[in-house]
């Protein structure tokens, strides 16, 4: 990854298990300061909501796990690249807020 490579995580309990720590500081890979009721910084959770939203509009719905699979497959291909690439620009912005706001509620 590189001598800059920056671990980003939220604090879900499963990324703060005591094995994830010790398999981390064994690889030497450096975690980002994340605040502790803070998800908004994690960009992909937008796109999990944009792909969530993707299969919820589907007429019909998906009813069985080889159209749900079909389903997400089609949906996370078909999300348009500029909205990933804007969600990786707002990253500043949403840093700025969640220090603005001591790691609170933003309006991402």
């Amino acid at each position: 990854m590189g001598a800059e490579f920056l671990f980003m995580d939220d604090n879900a309990r499963p990324h703060r298990a005591n094995i994830v720590d010790e398999c981390l500081q064994s690889e030497d890979i450096t975690r980002m300061d994340w605040p502790a009721y803070s998800p908004d910084l994690n960009s992909i959770e937008h796109v999990w909501d944009m792909l969530g939203r993707r299969i919820a509009a589907r007429q019909p719905p998906p009813t069985c796990l080889p159209e749900l699979r079909r389903a997400l497959l089609d949906g996370w291909c078909n999300i348009p690249q500029d909205q990933i690439d804007n969600l990786i620009l707002s990253m500043p912005r949403r840093c700025k807020a969640c220090i603005t706001s001591s790691g609170r509620h933003t309006p991402y």
